[in-house]
């Protein structure tokens, strides 16, 4: 691109699957209301779990928003949630399947940990524990490996979203997977705004999906998360509330249509805003540089520049608030750290009080609520924040939602391994 500009890149389509909205119509007005979409588990018992809270999707129907339906037996939920909220951004952005040039249309998408459910293996499980049983085990490979679906490996494999996103919508152009947890969706975003701006694409999808509704993912989680013990669903996850307890398991998936500007105005494209930096920092293996969010500060700081863009423009920050105390003071540090005295002072809103942690997914759904906080002008609250906690100072939107002053706003992510992300975005 050298002695060439470089070409804009705006968001033109949004979608959402999450537990407080199907749509990014529902999405909004919900968190505008301030409806939380956490509560006790109904998809399979809690009892004897260690969370018995979770916020989950209800009334979705994968065969209204998936036009292959033939393949929603290979698809796990996760899949079925990414490939919904791709159709949804598509149709918003008004590109009918065909109205892109096929092998200028991209996709690119963010996927956690899919989990298998206790039953895909369950015949295979009751054969190798007969065969055991009758010291046998020789047999199970050749007998035994016939009671597994021949396809069943498709539901689990990561990059299974991003293909099913490409075959609905015929996108032959670059097409690639990020599996970096939380920060999967920011990352997306970097790398397809960088697939526009070499003119490899005009058009890419871009999202993130995930589900941990299952006994095993919560199981699994726990190992390594710190889940609220809760009961009570406005008390269990309280982004930088001085009491918060740890956070809470969620699903959902959110897509949107990144175009070049040339491209989305010569079609008369409605722009949600333009993507106007992207970061990513990691914090290494040092304890300190962890509990400080060096990757973050690293994020932010690098999108800054990007957008060459004064951190006291900011109209808000778009927070990762996983609502558990070791993550949400590294995050405050990082916040001071990058941004100086607007640190206190800039809006942040914690959006996880709403639908919980759900991996690569929540980060998606995050950014979509910033896209729309920007067209409405208005940010919603933080759920759940009564006891501002010292060790965080910062200015956290709790008791209504505030009007938006500036164009730009932040929005981040972090893993508990300190991969992070942020991005900003320009109300145009």
């Amino acid at each position: 691109m050298a002695g060439h500009e470089i070409p804009r890149v705006v968001i033109t389509g949004v979608g959402v699957v999450s537990p407080v909205g199907l749509g990014h119509e529902a999405f909004w007005s919900n968190l505008m209301a301030g409806r939380s979409g956490i509560g006790p588990i109904s998809t399979f018992s809690g009892t004897n779990l260690p969370s018995r809270l979770a916020a989950e999707i209800r009334d979705f129907h994968p065969e209204k928003h998936i036009y292959n339906r033939k393949f929603l037996k290979v698809m796990s939920r996760d899949i079925q949630l990414g490939v919904a909220a791709a159709s949804m951004a598509m149709k918003d952005a008004g590109l009918p399947k065909g109205y892109v040039d096929p092998e200028r249309l991209g996709v690119d998408f963010g996927a956690g940990h899919i989990a298998t459910t206790p039953q895909e293996l369950l015949d295979a499980a009751k054969g190798f524990a007969a065969d055991a049983e009758a010291n046998r085990l020789s047999r199970f490979a050749e007998e035994g490996m016939r009671q597994i679906c021949p396809l069943w490996l498709l539901k689990q494999l990561p990059n299974m979203p991003a293909c099913h996103v490409a075959i609905e919508h015929e996108a032959r152009g670059p097409n690639n997977t990020i599996t970096a947890c939380e920060s999967s969706a920011l990352l997306a975003l970097a790398e397809a705004m960088r697939i526009i701006q070499r003119n490899a694409a005009d058009v890419m999808i871009v999202g993130a999906c995930s589900s941990h509704l299952s006994p095993m993912e919560l199981t699994r989680q726990h190992l390594y998360e710190s889940l609220s013990h809760e009961d009570d669903p406005t008390a269990a996850c309280r982004p930088f509330d001085r009491y918060r307890d740890g956070t809470v398991i969620g699903e959902g998936a959110g897509a949107y249509i990144l175009e070049n500007y040339d491209y989305a105005v010569a079609r008369g494209a409605t722009i949600y805003a333009e993507l106007v930096g992207v970061g990513a920092g990691c914090d290494g293996m040092s304890a300190e540089n962890r509990s400080e969010g060096v990757g973050l500060v690293r994020s932010i700081q690098a999108a800054l520049r990007q957008a060459n863009v004064d951190p006291r423009s900011l109209s808000h920050i778009n927070a990762h608030g996983k609502a558990t105390q070791r993550d949400d003071w590294a995050e405050s540090r990082a916040y001071h750290n990058a941004l100086g005295m607007s640190a206190e002072k800039i809006p942040v809103t914690a959006l996880k009080s709403y639908f919980g942690h759900f991996d690569a997914g929540a980060g998606a759904v995050e950014f979509a609520a910033s896209l729309l906080a920007l067209r409405h002008g208005s940010l919603p609250i933080t759920l759940n924040y009564r006891n501002p906690d010292p060790l965080c100072q910062l200015n956290v939107v709790h008791d209504e939602p505030v009007r938006l002053s500036t164009p730009f706003a932040l929005s981040v992510n972090r893993t508990r391994m300190g991969q992070s992300a942020a991005a900003i975005i320009r109300a145009v």
